[in-house]
């Protein structure tokens, strides 16, 4: 019986032994891990800003709109206009000022110029393939195209100017 219990007590101690190694081993390898992921996820971050952030005056686009005046003051009624448009067009994939499936429109006059708005709005397809803003947006906007709503060039310039309200 003593010597049952000797090996009964031998054999627990090398199994408590052989496990402590172990946990220090995985120990190890999840600091490892925890140091690549926290790096991979570091230079990303550091490494560029949002489209939708993006700030660029100077860019038109591509597409039937190359020049916009908008130095006149806000055309109320072609604001409402443009309102309505946006309300029946628009609202399905953005919100007047928070990010929804596509970009807020809030504050975009201060980012885009208005000929790439126009472009944007009037033609989304050719924007996407040939403009490298717009496909920067596709990205961040986990690829969800912006549909083409089929508007007039009318139309597209009363929503410029509904924007301007906001």
């Amino acid at each position: 019986m003593k010597s049952t219990l000797k090996l009964l007590v031998l054999f627990l101690s090398l199994a408590i032994v052989s496990c402590g190694g172990e946990e220090k081993k995985d120990e190890k390898e999840k600091v490892q891990l925890k140091k690549q992921t926290t790096t991979k996820k570091a230079e990303p971050a550091a490494a560029s800003t949002k489209a939708s952030e993006t700030i660029d005056l100077t860019n038109k686009g591509v597409g039937p709109i190359t020049s916009v005046d908008v130095s006149a003051p806000v055309d109320q009624a072609m604001a409402a206009k443009g309102k309505e448009v946006y309300d029946k067009m628009c609202t399905a994939c953005h919100r007047a000022d928070k990010k929804f499936i596509g970009p807020a429109p809030a504050g975009i006059m201060k980012r885009r110029t208005p000929e790439w708005i126009m472009n944007m709005i009037l033609d989304p397809e050719g924007m996407v393939k040939n403009d490298p803003l717009a496909k920067a947006l596709l990205m961040e906007f986990n690829g969800s195209p912006m549909a083409n709503q089929g508007l007039t060039k009318e139309e597209a310039r009363s929503v410029l100017e509904y924007f301007r309200t906001l």
